[in-house]
């Protein structure tokens, strides 16, 4: 549950103007940024297996940098890792070697890459694992850290590689957590979690915490543009935008099935204390139903999904405005 220090902390946030909401956290604020048209060239991206470009090859999907890059006709530089978490000090996990700062940003400042600083957007998508059933929710983080550590470290990522020369950021905030299907109250056993639980405690939990980090995320970033002259921070609402894509999914879906926004095209249905690494019973969608699906399995967004945002990634890189991105400077 969330600690005694994040929760005073939301206090004095919420005491300090007359409310807060999850959606839409920076109403009033700017869509225009310093970043002009056809200014960006680069997209290099950070995160967990919703960024990672390789994470779901094997289902024949592709992942929205790729399609980003695509469509803004950008050069991709990929760093994300599926199952990452942003340190492995804050929410250790068996396979260190994906994690942000343990491996990701290492990786990135040993490729020795040679951008022009300018023409580059850098974007960092993460937390989903750090809040989930491998960290934060299952009591897996290391003790005394907190929701508060967890968002100060993403943050931190926009220092260190402002410090190497990095001058165009996109953080995108964590999407609501307690509409993924492992996490909802319908919400049965799968591959990623098999041991009993109280399906209707997780959702509410994950709910308070995608909430508390996205208007953490908001308030530490704000502080932080006030020490990087020059940079171009822009905060993505990828929140707001799932939410609405959940809400309003004609908008966003167009497969040969129902549109269906609360059961995966790939469903594994796991008996209660079942290994993980069985097959489970699985239903799967067919090729054309794929894109009436607003997730992918029970942790992941579909590819439709991928889809939508690459769209609105690759406005922000070829314009440099877009309607879920507000620049803080």
């Amino acid at each position: 549950m969330i600690g005694l220090a994040v929760l005073g902390y939301v206090s004095l946030l919420l005491l300090s103007a007359t409310s807060y909401a999850c959606t839409r956290v920076l109403q009033p604020g700017s869509p225009y940024g310093s970043i002009q048209p056809s200014q960006l060239r680069n997209l290099v991206t950070f995160g967990d297996s919703y960024t990672d470009h390789t994470a779901f090859k094997t289902s024949n999907m592709t992942a929205w940098p790729i399609y980003a890059a695509s469509y803004s006709n950008a050069s991709l530089y990929p760093f994300a890792k599926a199952g990452a978490v942003c340190s492995q000090a804050i929410t250790p996990i068996p396979f260190p070697e994906v994690n942000l700062v343990d491996a990701q940003l290492p990786n990135y400042f040993n490729a020795s890459l040679d951008l022009n600083m300018t023409e580059s957007l850098f974007t960092l998508w993460i937390g989903t694992n750090d809040l989930g059933q491998l960290g934060l929710l299952t009591g897996q983080n290391t003790p005394g850290m907190s929701l508060i550590d967890t968002t100060a470290c993403a943050v931190n990522w926009v220092k260190t590689l402002y410090d190497s020369g990095a001058r165009n950021f996109l953080f995108q905030q964590v999407i609501p957590l307690q509409l993924v299907p492992i996490y909802t109250p319908e919400s049965y056993p799968d591959r990623y979690w098999t041991a009993e639980r109280n399906t209707t405690e997780w959702s509410i939990t994950m709910e308070q915490y995608a909430c508390t980090v996205v208007n953490l995320a908001t308030f530490m970033l704000r502080d932080l543009v006030q020490t990087l002259p020059g940079a171009h921070v822009g905060i993505f609402d990828t929140y707001s935008m799932y939410t609405d894509m959940y809400e309003n999914p004609q908008n966003y879906f167009n497969g040969t099935a129902p549109l269906n926004v609360k059961t995966p095209g790939k469903s594994c249905v796991f008996t209660i204390g079942e290994s993980t690494t069985d097959t489970g019973n699985c239903t799967i969608a067919g090729p054309t139903d794929r894109d009436s699906f607003m997730w992918w399995d029970e942790l992941h967004p579909s590819e439709q999904s991928a889809r939508t945002l690459a769209k609105h990634v690759a406005e922000v890189i070829s314009t440099g405005k877009n309607k879920w991105t507000t620049w803080l400077s």
